[in-house]
């Protein structure tokens, strides 16, 4: 599952909207092929740590360091604008709950899937189209919609090609938010399935953010749960969602179980 040397660290972040906590001295480490589900109701802090994560906010206090694919650990708040621009179109992959924020909606679909492969040096234009064709069919999308723009899809279709977009450089780390958040319930179990087998193919690690403990049950290997802007529990995904440590946690998990 893991790889020994961590992929990326976390130190002590912690981050303050003015006077208002976000998060508080979240620590952790992610090692390569890894599933990490950060869970927690509205307003934990889960996303505002996976926006630090991801360098999307600067952290009030602590570091995030990652591994370059040379092997060299760097403290992300010392990478240049470029460096850090090439590290979110190469090595890492950004699937977000609402897939209009993670496409290029006036692109077709194989233009989105397409940009990726550029920003990594892809040149020849029949190569671009053949594996944006071979990546659509990935994601369950027909070769015959690859000059369609995203516009023209329903919402589970959108979500895919976000997938396909983010995957198609074969990334080292993905960031998730909620992405099966506002869909269907059929379209919701088919996109998890999607995304619990491209993991696996392609031995990914993954940050995934929901509120979903289901979401967190499917696909993650280890669970942080946030109340408050701290991580008040955590562990193996099985062992905290049958055996809950801290009331907070039995809350939520009794809270599914009601439902």
């Amino acid at each position: 599952m893991t790889g020994d040397a961590p992929l990326l660290v976390a130190d002590k972040l912690t981050r303050y909207y003015g006077a208002r906590l976000g998060c508080r001295d979240v620590s952790l480490t992610l090692h390569p092929g890894e599933v990490l589900a950060i869970v927690g109701e509205s307003g934990s802090g889960k996303s505002t740590l996976l926006g630090l994560l991801s360098t999307e906010l600067a952290p009030s206090a602590g570091r995030v360091s990652y591994r370059m694919r040379d092997g060299e650990m760097r403290d992300l708040a010392d990478l240049s604008e470029g460096e850090r621009r090439l590290l979110l179109r190469t090595d890492w992959g950004f699937v977000r709950q609402h897939a209009e924020q993670g496409l290029r909606m006036a692109v077709s679909a194989g233009g989105n899937v397409g940009e990726r492969l550029m920003a990594v040096g892809w040149r020849n234009y029949a190569g671009i189209r053949e594996e944006a064709i071979d990546w659509l069919g990935r994601v369950e999308i027909q070769a015959d919609r690859i000059d369609d723009d995203p516009r023209a899809f329903s919402g589970g279709m959108r979500q895919r090609l976000q997938i396909a977009r983010n995957l198609v450089t074969r990334p080292r780390l993905v960031f998730m938010d909620e992405p099966t958040g506002g869909l269907d319930v059929s379209v919701q179990a088919r996109l998890l399935d999607l995304i619990r087998s491209l993991v696996a193919d392609l031995g990914l690690a993954v940050v995934i953010v929901t509120h979903d403990l289901a979401v967190a049950r499917l696909l993650s290997h280890r669970i942080m749960v946030m109340k408050d802007g701290a991580v008040i529990e955590e562990g193996l995904t099985d062992q905290v969602l049958d055996d809950p440590r801290e009331p907070y946690t039995q809350l939520l998990v009794s809270s599914v179980l009601a439902a």
